[in-house]
């Protein structure tokens, strides 16, 4: 029985680095796929490392735009806050406004009222064409207007 080379034969040649000189074409042919791997091997983790640096670059541009967005929706939520605060302040002051027009309307509407009461006149008896309220007040009958209705106020009436 003849050995083969990978059989484990007591040959010297077989011992030695390069094997035998039929060995040597195989080998050298082993040697070009083993660089052509390597080769193949550092181009394809050259492209990786292309592609996940152009995967990190596009998560930077995307933490500076969503940055940018967020510093852009800060401004405006701190305009709009500026905004109501001082719409608030206005409104406060419409408030208050309103109030003191309410309290005055019924005021006057309750001098309305004791001016119309029938019972608040009594005709002098020298001078029957002048009337005096409770007050003291002298009303000229002829000029005298007889308000029914309440005195209404609307608040776009007024521009402070």
């Amino acid at each position: 029985m003849a050995s083969s080379p990978g059989s484990g034969g007591s040959s010297s040649l077989q011992n030695s680095p390069y094997g035998s000189e039929g060995d040597q074409q195989p080998q050298h042919v082993m040697d070009q796929k083993k660089r052509k791997r390597m080769l193949s091997n550092r181009e394809s983790a050259r492209r990786s490392r292309m592609k996940k640096q152009k995967h990190l670059d596009g998560l930077i541009a995307q933490v500076d735009e969503l940055n940018k967005e967020n510093n852009q929706i800060s401004t405006s939520v701190e305009i709009t806050s500026q905004h109501y605060l001082k719409i608030e302040a206005e409104n406060a002051i419409i408030r208050a406004q309103v109030a003191e027009l309410s309290n005055r309307l019924q005021s006057l509407n309750e001098i309305i009222d004791s001016i119309n009461s029938p019972c608040n006149y009594f005709i002098d008896e020298a001078d029957q064409e002048t009337l005096f309220n409770d007050c003291g007040f002298i009303m000229d009958p002829w000029n005298y207007v007889n308000v029914n209705q309440p005195i209404m106020v609307s608040a776009d009436m007024f521009m402070y």
